[in-house]
């Protein structure tokens, strides 16, 4: 599973380069609640990849990233504060569930499909940030091309010496009317108005490509060559200004964006501050029995050796070194121990850092502290109805405890646990929200014991619901 972050860092107006440890660690605070310890490590590793960039080229070559395994229960955070790190880094980033992966030579993804997948998220990236600096560019020039499909013949030039005067009439005209259509398509008076454009016919290739990788990991691009087999076509559609608008800001932007730099670009920040975060290391954490249908763990281990050691990945758009990618690996290790690693993939994770069960202190800071707490989350979709929303504090007191109480008596699932005890509580308003002609709902602790009491008596039914 592919996670696509935005290139934008959470921290605008201070630099990567001027946050410190600290600092990050701050900043990881406004969205994941405790876990000072994971926080602290990853905070440490981000600012020696500063740190490292700083340094001559010979020496910061030889100073390879020390890699984390965060051990701790579901649902307390590890992916959260992973992906906030990268965010916070601009960095391209990956989760991927290493139990997804199998032993080269078994059918199923192989490791090095990571990496693909990794720089073409960075090329989304690299894209996105490309397409912000041309986006006023390829603007004006879809609109320049828009008006003369509005105004037609505007930019035709008189062939006779005779005609100059009146043509200088005609084109003072033909600006003034070329400005009045400007104005109105500025106001969105000719959105409606159709116009004829020629577009790229998207082509369905008449042969089949079978493999067992997919197109996407194959070494050449089919997709890519098929233009250049069959020829770039186009043909004429009707379709409205508005639309055309958006499609000739496309065609724009792909003219003044050169895909190759940013093929070069993102494979550069891939390898010196890519980060991947292996979930779920722990399923593939146990030793070979000789038999049965885990025989391959291992042998996942030994593929996965190479990749986190330092090796070059062969991907359609060249070599890429995974020498100074930082991985952070996470699993529950309920029943297996990170000793049960290969001992040479425990030596390439050399921080440990143990993420502690929710508390339900931490269960009351997670529904109100974080700039996207649940609390905000629902209030803010029930004001869509014009309805707002309020909890008490005693209310918010019993959620906690009901969340920590069923996580103490079924499964424990960490903060999961809140999304559906809060779904269960605002089941009522949510259906009834419309309806409602009061516009101010209070949610108090009465009112959470009454929609949850029930449920939570009966074991078996809790474990169902909850």
């Amino acid at each position: 599973m592919a996670i696509y972050l935005p290139g934008t860092a959470e921290h605008s107006d201070v630099t990567l380069d001027e946050l410190t440890p600290r600092e990050i660690v701050a900043e990881l605070d406004k969205y994941v609640v405790g876990q000072h310890q994971a926080k602290r490590a990853v905070a440490i590793a981000l600012r020696n990849r500063m740190r490292r960039q700083k340094l001559p080229p010979d020496l910061a070559e030889e100073i390879m990233p020390k890699n984390i395994i965060m051990i701790g229960p579901t649902g307390v955070g590890k992916t959260e504060i992973a992906r906030r790190l990268a965010r916070l880094a601009n960095s391209p980033f990956l989760k991927v569930e290493a139990s997804k992966f199998t032993e080269v030579g078994y059918v199923g993804r192989d490791v090095e499909s990571m990496i693909r997948d990794l720089v073409e998220i960075a090329i989304d990236m690299i894209r996105e940030e490309r397409l912000e600096e041309v986006a006023e560019k390829a603007e004006e020039s879809a609109e320049n091309k828009l008006l003369d499909l509005l105004l037609p013949g505007s930019s035709t030039l008189p062939t006779s010496t005779a005609g100059f005067a009146l043509a200088a009439e005609d084109g003072d005209s033909s600006s003034r009317t070329r400005e009045k259509l400007r104005q109105q398509l500025h106001e969105g008076l000719l959105d409606e108005r159709l116009v004829e454009i020629e577009v790229r016919e998207r082509s369905t290739p008449a042969f089949e490509i079978i493999s067992n990788q997919g197109v996407e990991e194959m070494d050449i691009n089919v997709k890519d060559m098929l233009p250049n087999i069959f020829g770039q076509r186009t043909k004429k559609r009707q379709m409205k200004v508005s639309e055309a608008f958006d499609y000739l800001i496309q065609e724009e932007e792909s003219k003044l964006i050169d895909m190759d730099q940013v093929t070069r670009v993102a494979v550069e920040r891939v390898e010196q501050s890519g980060i991947i975060f292996l979930d779920e290391i722990d399923k593939i954490a146990g030793r070979e029995s000789g038999h049965g249908p885990d025989v391959s763990r291992e042998g996942v281990q030994r593929d996965i050796l190479p990749i986190v050691e330092g090796t070059t990945v062969n991907t359609r758009y060249g070599m890429v070194r995974t020498d100074h990618i930082l991985f952070i690996a996470a699993g529950a290790f309920h029943v297996s121990k990170p000793s049960d690693l290969i001992p040479e993939l425990q030596g390439r994770f050399p921080i440990r850092v143990e993420l502690k069960s929710l508390t339900m202190t931490d269960f009351i800071a997670i529904l109100t502290e974080p700039k996207s707490s649940l609390v905000k989350q629902y209030t803010a979709l029930l004001e869509t109805e014009g309805l707002k929303l309020e909890f008490t504090r005693e209310a918010l007191d019993e959620i906690a405890g009901f969340a920590f109480r069923v996580n103490e008596s079924t499964e424990n699932i960490g903060a999961r646990r809140l999304h559906t005890i809060m779904e269960r509580v605002l089941d009522e308003i949510s259906f009834t929200a419309p309806e409602i002609e009061e516009k101010t709902v209070g949610v108090d602790a009465d009112y959470v014991r009454k929609m949850l009491t029930d449920i939570v008596k009966d074991q078996d039914l809790s474990r169902y619901i909850l």
